[in-house]
């Protein structure tokens, strides 16, 4: 199956990492991200590393920030669980605005939100000099087992469709007068939300059911 050209993630380009190959692109943010990994939690200070490594490379793709400063939203959870951390840790405390704060919680909670940023716009990037065709033959390069890619595949088009249809529910009712961001329209929201899940449910089992029928296994075939 053939992904589609580009993706959600993806921004049209021409700059050197957009001719880079897919699979040195993937190879090299794997072992970027296993070095800021490595870097110890308590030398916050070095995290400044590769996060300037990082705003180079986002200078140099040429992708822009309003390209990607929409699709930082991923990072909320992280976010949300790097402000928990040091109200639930342990150890000496510190009063941070009239709020006792544990010390290690805070230390914690500062370098994995620094990891998390940095790995989420370095991921972002390459996700958007990679065109979805490029990212399934990088992964077959690399040796990724043939199931992961096919996956990567089906999610990379099945993605678009999905997100497609959304839209075009989201405009069919905002000319009802549909408005999400009111409270009281919230209900419709959601089982609008809840309809769309049950549609590309169904969509996915006649699209499997439609490869069995044509004899399609997930062995890797010769």
């Amino acid at each position: 199956m053939s992904a589609a050209h580009g993706h959600l993630w993806h921004h049209h380009g021409h700059g050197p990492l957009h001719r880079t190959p897919a699979h040195l692109k993937l190879a090299g943010l794997v072992v970027f991200m296993l070095a800021v990994v490595a870097v110890p939690r308590d030398a916050l200070a070095w995290h400044a590393v590769p996060a300037a490594v990082v705003v180079v490379v986002v200078a140099v793709s040429g992708v822009p920030l309003r390209h990607l400063l929409p699709r930082m939203l991923v990072e909320t959870p992280f976010v949300v669980f790097a402000l928990l951390v040091p109200f639930v840790a342990t150890g000496p405390r510190t009063d941070v605005l009239g709020l006792s704060l544990s010390e290690p919680g805070l230390v914690a909670a500062g370098a994995f939100l620094a990891k998390a940023t940095i790995g989420v716009v370095a991921s972002l990037t390459v996700a958007a000099t990679t065109t979805g065709p490029e990212l399934v033959d990088g992964l077959r390069r690399l040796r990724v087992p043939d199931l992961l890619v096919q996956i990567t595949g089906f999610m990379l088009r099945y993605l678009e469709v999905v997100t497609g249809e959304s839209g075009r529910m989201m405009v069919a009712m905002r000319a009802r007068g549909f408005d999400p961001r009111r409270p009281r329209h919230w209900p419709v929201l959601a089982r609008s939300l809840g309809a769309l899940f049950i549609r590309s449910y169904e969509r996915g089992e006649r699209v499997h059911l439609a490869m069995l029928a044509r004899g399609h296994t997930t062995e890797r075939s010769a």
